[in-house]
Parts: structure tokens; C-alpha cells; sequence
């Protein structure tokens, strides 16, 4: 199976921001990375008015809007109870990945790297560290059992995934 590493944190902490600079600099170190984000907002990859929305709101289970460049794949979900992480993940093609980033998801049972940003509105005594937690990135010192990453280091944290998918 892929190896999936988890970049997890409360809203606001900056995960995207991180995950923004940490893949170019995954893939300038040859790792290909793949992403699933989750997000907690009605969102919608399709534009009303457009052919491929229309036939989706027509009806169609399963959409897959395709060009040169890129495809995408909309499957409608509306009796699924919770976003499944297994099976989406099994939704990528793992022969063009080296791994899976996730972005929330904060309670699978993945290991991954939390972030804490001080002034984000949370207190260093709330972080959570439990048996999936490889790594906390921080921009303050913090005393945690496992690495300390500095959250502003992206070659350090690249370094430290690198050293992960060795083991």
C-alpha cells in the first residue's frame, strides 16, 4: 500500500500554506507526491452553467471531466454516512505515487506530522500527541516525545518525510 503521512492541525495553523511549499520542494528531492485535503465546507470542483455540472445535477452518479492536461473524477456521495480515507486513497493510481500528503483528517489512524503556529487561538497544552503522531512541526519550542520540525524549515520537514519513507 501507498504510505500516507498526515499533515494535521487546527483550522487556521497554516496547513495549507505548509503543504504549498513542502510538495515542489518533495518533488525537486524526486518524490512524487499525491494529496487528498479534506474539507469540512460544501465544496464543489464543477461551475453551474457548464456542460459537465449540468449533466451531474441531471443525475449522473459518477462525472469524469477530461482534457489533454488533466481529469477529474465527481462521484455524487449523498448517502455516504463519512468520508472514507482507505477508500479514497484506493481511488489514486499509486503507480505514479511515492506517497499520499493528507490534509485533515486529523483523527485516521495515519501516521502524521502535527502543526502547532503559536497565536493561532490554541494554547501548546492542547496538542494532542497520540501513537500516529511521527513528528510535530512548530514555530515554538515545544517538549513532545517524538521530532520537533521547525514549521518555517520546509528543506528540514522534506528532510524528515524523506528519512520517514525510508523506514
Amino acid at each position: 500500500m501507498i504510505p500516507l503521512l498526515g499533515i494535521a492541525a487546527w483550522s487556521g495553523t497554516g496547513k495549507t500554506t505548509l503543504l504549498k511549499k513542502l510538495i515542489p520542494e518533495l518533488c525537486a528531492r524526486g518524490i512524487r507526491p499525491g494529496l487528498i485535503k479534506h474539507t469540512h465546507h460544501d465544496m464543489d470542483v464543477d461551475k453551474p452553467g457548464k456542460d459537465s455540472y449540468e449533466l451531474r445535477k441531471a443525475g449522473a452518479a459518477q462525472t469524469l471531466v477530461a482534457s489533454q492536461q488533466r481529469w477529474a473524477l465527481m462521484t455524487e456521495t449523498p448517502e455516504e454516512p463519512k468520508l472514507d480515507l482507505t477508500y479514497l486513497v484506493s481511488r489514486m493510481d499509486a503507480s505514479t505515487l511515492d506517497m499520499v500528503l493528507v490534509e485533515g483528517f486529523k483523527h485516521e489512524a495515519v501516521a502524521k506530522i502535527m502543526l502547532f503556529r503559536e497565536g493561532c487561538g490554541r494554547n501548546k497544552e492542547e496538542l494532542t500527541i497520540d501513537e500516529h503522531v511521527v513528528a510535530v512541526a512548530s514555530d515554538v519550542p515545544l517538549m513532545v516525545d517524538v521530532p520537533l520540525l521547525d514549521i518555517n524549515d520546509i528543506p528540514q520537514i522534506a528532510a524528515f518525510i524523506l528519512r520517514w519513507l525510508k523506514q
